[in-house]
């Protein structure tokens, strides 16, 4: 069954080694750097729990997210669920517990692939489904090595002991992207393996409050923010991203998904839908995104008065036409699906959209804010420190006075202008941005899988017709056209 967000807070008060600053932070629910971002995402619980939004977002008792699609009907299903979280938080919390909830779902859908001569682990796979949603719990994940020179193997999360109830890992793992939020990590390798190395290739999820589990947060943006009016994005949706590091963990064998296979420890996530779904969710979170920064750059020209002007129309029609092809890809991946193992694991997007949407989003993102920011002009860069200098007793006229706008007021402008600024031009703007870029893997991974969709194949075919038609004519013809 759903939780609450309050229910989902508690959950987080488990003891988890978070560190930050050089401190250990004792309660993210209360700290000043996740506070407001653990509230964000408990609203996205409390939405689906008891809202308006509970049909769209839930059903038998779980989060759509969580089931495994059986027809293109579920596929349109899944993704109004999708639509309504990304809608909650404008784009910009990438990693909701509904991404990883679809990678479940992946997982589920075909679990026998998790059945190796090293190890069967179809079992653990199912029961990881099967716990995350009848939990409504929130797994992160850390399928990310550390970069190591030669000889230097041991910063990889690895094997150090095996023992009849389990195998101790040490290690580390970065891009915990939201970990320090979720309830458990899933810790694999996305990336390519070599075809030996049986030591790195395993898969396991453990609870973030796991004995020996250590996270270490980057920067935190919410803690810079000012206020809410200063920084309305970066001080609520700053989901944080984490290195993850384990010494001596222990985990049990029921908690393993793969171990000691190269193959099934990358294919759990290329050869079942768990890409694809992430991808889902993914493009319908940038759609959303799209149109919440092309609505940014509407109240722009209104507020300044320049929407009509026709280098401004032409400008606010390029965005419009980005957020268009966006959900272009949406629809199109649900329209091309296909089926999962002859239909027994239901169905999923089309492979070939969905990789080629994760190569396009990577691309239209910077092309986007670029656009948004000429709107924007300098009003951006030239605007008071903070709220207080509005509410003082004798700087607030003087404010008020010299940064209103025709028909607009100082604060309402102000208020417009921090918004812009900090989704296109702060530290937390320059983070999305290259999360767009990055947030699916390296593109020399994630780009070579794009021959897997067969797309490669029928390009060449194309190609080679056109070849095939034609060739030298018999010696002494005229190489020109005339017949």
């Amino acid at each position: 069954m759903t939780r609450s967000g309050q229910e989902y807070l508690d959950s987080l008060r488990d003891g988890r080694e978070v560190w930050l600053d050089g401190e250990r932070v004792k309660d993210v629910t209360r700290h000043a750097a996740f506070r407001n971002t653990a509230s964000s995402i408990a609203r996205l619980y409390d939405l689906a729990h008891e809202s308006e939004h509970r049909e769209v977002l839930t059903s038998g008792g779980v989060h759509r997210a969580f089931a495994v699609p059986r027809s293109y009907e579920d596929l349109v299903a899944r993704r109004k669920a999708y639509k309504v979280w990304a809608e909650s938080s404008f784009g910009f919390l990438g990693r909701s517990p509904d991404y990883m909830a679809g990678g479940a779902a992946g997982f589920a859908a075909v679990p026998q692939l998790f059945t190796t001569d090293s190890f069967d682990g179809a079992d653990n796979a199912l029961a990881y489904h099967r716990r995350l949603a009848e939990g409504d719990l929130y797994s992160a994940f850390t399928i990310t090595n550390p970069h190591s020179g030669e000889g230097e193997d041991d910063l990889v999360v690895r094997v150090v002991a095996e023992k009849d109830g389990g195998i101790v890992v040490s290690g580390a793992k970065t891009g915990g992207t939201g970990a320090v939020f979720a309830d458990e990590v899933i810790v694999g390798t996305i990336e390519p393996l070599a075809p030996g190395d049986v030591e790195h290739a395993l898969c396991f999820s453990v609870p973030i409050g796991t004995p020996g589990l250590r996270f270490v947060s980057r920067t935190s943006y919410e803690a810079q923010a000012r206020s809410v009016f200063d920084n309305p994005l970066s001080s609520r949706f700053d989901e944080n991203d984490a290195l993850l590091v384990c010494e001596d963990v222990f985990v049990p064998w029921e908690r393993v998904l793969t171990y000691r296979n190269v193959e099934a420890t990358g294919a759990m996530w290329w050869q079942t839908p768990a890409y694809l779904n992430f991808g889902h969710q993914a493009a319908t979170r940038f759609w959303t995104k799209l149109e919440f920064l092309t609505g940014l750059a509407i109240l722009l020209t209104r507020t300044n008065k320049t929407y009509q002007l026709p280098a401004v129309t032409q400008s606010v029609g390029r965005l419009l036409g980005m957020v268009a092809q966006a959900k272009a890809f949406v629809l199109a991946a649900e329209a091309s699906y296909e089926q999962v193992d002859g239909g027994r694991g239901g169905v999923r997007p089309g492979q070939e959209i969905s990789f080629a949407q994760r190569i396009m989003a990577g691309e239209l993102y910077p092309r986007a804010v670029q656009e948004i920011k000429l709107l924007a002009g300098g009003g951006v860069i030239q605007l008071p420190a903070s709220a207080e200098d509005l509410l003082h007793p004798q700087l607030g006229p003087v404010v008020r006075k010299y940064l209103r706008a025709p028909g607009s007021s100082a604060e309402d402008r102000i208020k417009l202008l921090k918004l812009v600024w900090d989704a296109l031009g702060s530290e937390f703007a320059g983070r999305h941005e290259q999360y767009e870029r990055f947030y699916h893997g390296a593109p020399h991974v994630y780009l070579t899988m794009q021959t897997w969709a067969g797309g490669a194949e029928n390009c060449e075919e194309l190609a080679r017709a056109c070849l095939d038609g034609y060739g030298l004519p018999p010696a002494g013809q005229d190489l020109g056209t005339d017949k």
